[in-house]
């Protein structure tokens, strides 16, 4: 009896022993698990804009520079310089000055200059284009293709300034040792089948502006201001130079171009006179 009274009461402690393991054991809050750390998603990492730089727009001065190494080149009998075969597409603006020696006779109507109607206030301006042929600067064979060639020779090529000179001498009898004529110029060309509209067909610019007296202000003349484009004559390259007259006289260069606008300026006071979009129209 004694033995099944013990036996008894041993059961009796593990039945509580486990029924309090199993309680206390409940009433634990479980372990956290473990959390998982968000991954964040990948950043794009901005890559760099490649623009395309404009090409900086030529002046008198940079473009009297690389006709100057071109017309070197081509004494020397050498190839142009790198930068001047890639000037296609290059933008320009410059300007010719003209009119420094005072107004044109009254019968001058095709010249460059300009003159003043007192009586009817009238200032009138006028600037003449130059037509070429094509055999005139490539000859038969490379100028196919070529129908007209127009623009303006520039003048004074010797010089970078935009501005009539200061001291004002009448001009003097041509040395007969200096050979006459021009040595630089600037045209566009006309393609044979190509739109005629912006020909002149040797017409000079001519624009008639009223002006007081006292508002003309013409003593340090005019300028003409030509902005465009420059482009590749036949045979490659903006600027093409010849010697008709042999390795004696300076070679007399063109420039292909195309012109956007052309402008009759006035530098003493700023004023623009007249424009002319691509080389046609009529003046403003």
């Amino acid at each position: 009896t004694s033995r099944l009274a013990l036996a008894g009461g041993a059961l009796a402690l593990l039945t509580i022993a486990g029924a309090g393991f199993l309680a206390g054991r409940s009433s634990v809050a479980p372990a956290p698990g473990r959390m998982a750390t968000p991954v964040p998603p990948p950043t794009a990492i901005p890559q760099p804009t490649v623009t395309q730089a404009k090409p900086e727009r030529l002046d008198r001065v940079g473009l009297l520079a690389l006709v100057s190494a071109t017309v070197d080149a081509f004494a020397s009998g050498r190839m142009s310089p790198a930068e001047v075969a890639q000037l296609a597409g290059r933008p320009f603006s410059f300007a010719l000055p003209f009119g420094c020696m005072g107004p044109l006779s009254e019968t001058d109507a095709t010249g460059t200059g300009w003159r003043y109607d007192a009586d009817r206030g009238a200032l009138r301006l006028q600037v003449a284009s130059t037509r070429w042929t094509p055999q005139d600067w490539f000859g038969a064979e490379s100028s196919v293709g070529v129908e007209a060639i127009e623009g303006f020779w520039v003048t004074p090529p010797w010089t970078s300034r935009e501005a009539c000179p200061v001291t004002k001498a009448p001009p003097a009898p041509r040395d007969p040792a200096t050979p006459a004529g021009q040595t630089l110029a600037i045209a566009q060309l006309f393609r044979e089948g190509g739109a005629r509209q912006e020909r002149r067909d040797g017409e000079a610019y001519v624009a008639v502006v009223r002006s007081a007296p006292e508002a003309l202000r013409a003593g340090s003349g005019f300028r003409v201001r030509l902005t465009g484009q420059l482009t590749d004559l036949p045979g490659g390259g903006a600027i093409r130079c010849r010697q008709p007259g042999g390795l004696d006289q300076r070679p007399t260069c063109l420039v292909g171009a195309t012109f956007d606008e052309i402008a009759i300026e006035n530098p003493a006071t700023g004023e623009t006179h007249a424009r002319w979009a691509g080389g046609s129209g009529t003046g403003e």
